[in-house]
């Protein structure tokens, strides 16, 4: 089975972001011609801009709420690695109707386009967002329950959508559901800054880290390069049972906010950083969060051949190296 996408042409929208610029820089390495459509809204140019001078990277502004600009970048693609999304179970709560303009009509667009560009494979980034209230762990790919937010929902309409278009026009879809990834590049500043980006810059500054709830809510941490890897798995995966069907992209464990807190304390120390305020407060828990997170990643690896990279510690270790 092959693992690596090579001589190929590859379109990833979000390529400005967090998890698509690591996907850029994968390709690129491996003799690919990579096109990203971003409109940076999330993303940064800074993500990519070592790459705007190469002949086989061609950068598109534009907007996935644009079927002209999903068309335009669709062109003569083989597969489409498709990351741009709205992100943020808060910032959907708060605007619902711009989460589901970009997260559900943006993700549609992408869809008809590249059904009409006729590319090999269509992969996306779903979310743990759709297994809802159903308490089971660890979560299993056929087992969901009732979506507790509007991200939860736009996730979950890309997937019966996806599905659909498998169905109906023969385009090859598979869904990864990302749980909590992590790594360089992520943003740890503003009201929706994930939870280790957030925790370590508080932490830095000496600032009195806030945790929602009791600090026992749980996750399964995953990083970045774990994500890299199965959108190539998945895009290259041949047997036809694998096609049109969902994924857990996780490490398969999990972690409590508690924990990850003492975790990054000790990391911080350990590098020489002064922490003051060593006690976080307890705040209310935010409405729209699971409670525990922790990914099945059986049918990962029996369809996928996946198997993470690496390890939640290793992950944390190399995050923390690079600060």
């Amino acid at each position: 089975m092959k693992k690596r996408i090579e001589n190929s042409k590859v379109l990833v929208t979000g390529g400005a972001g967090f998890i698509g610029s690591h996907l850029v820089d994968t390709l690129l390495s491996q003799n690919n011609r990579v096109v990203v459509l971003d409109n940076c809204s999330t993303g940064k140019l800074s993500n990519i801009e070592t790459h705007m001078e190469s002949s086989n990277f061609v950068f598109i502004n534009g907007d996935i709420r644009s079927l002209d600009d999903c068309h335009k970048a669709c062109v003569g693609v083989d597969y489409v690695l498709h990351q741009a999304a709205l992100g943020s179970v808060p910032r959907s709560i708060n605007d619902p109707i711009s989460t589901h303009e970009v997260n559900s009509t943006g993700f549609l667009n992408m869809l008809v386009a590249a059904r009409d560009a006729k590319v090999k494979r269509f992969v996306y980034a779903s979310s743990s967002s759709v297994y809802g209230d159903h308490p089971e762990l660890p979560k299993v790919e056929n087992v969901t329950g009732a979506p507790l937010s509007p991200y939860a929902v736009s996730k979950c309409t890309n997937e019966l959508y996806a599905d659909v278009f498998y169905k109906n026009y023969g385009l090859e879809t598979i869904g990864l559901r990302y749980f909590n990834v992590f790594g360089p590049r992520q943003d740890p500043n503003g009201p929706y800054a994930a939870v280790i980006p957030k925790f370590l810059g508080l932490l830095k500054r000496n600032e009195q880290v806030v945790i929602n709830g009791d600090g026992e809510h749980s996750r399964d941490f995953t990083y970045v390069e774990n994500v890299v890897q199965m959108n190539q798995l998945a895009a290259l995966v041949e047997s036809p049972t694998a096609i049109g069907q969902v994924y857990n992209c996780a490490s398969g464990g999990r972690v409590t906010l508690n924990e990850l807190y003492e975790i990054l304390c000790k990391g911080l120390i350990r590098g020489g950083c002064e922490i003051k305020n060593v006690r976080p407060i307890y705040g209310p828990e935010r409405d729209g969060d699971v409670k525990h997170s922790n990914a099945s990643i059986v049918k990962s690896r029996d369809l996928l051949g996946y198997s993470p990279k690496v390890d939640f510690l290793t992950g944390l270790k190399k995050y923390l190296a690079l600060q």
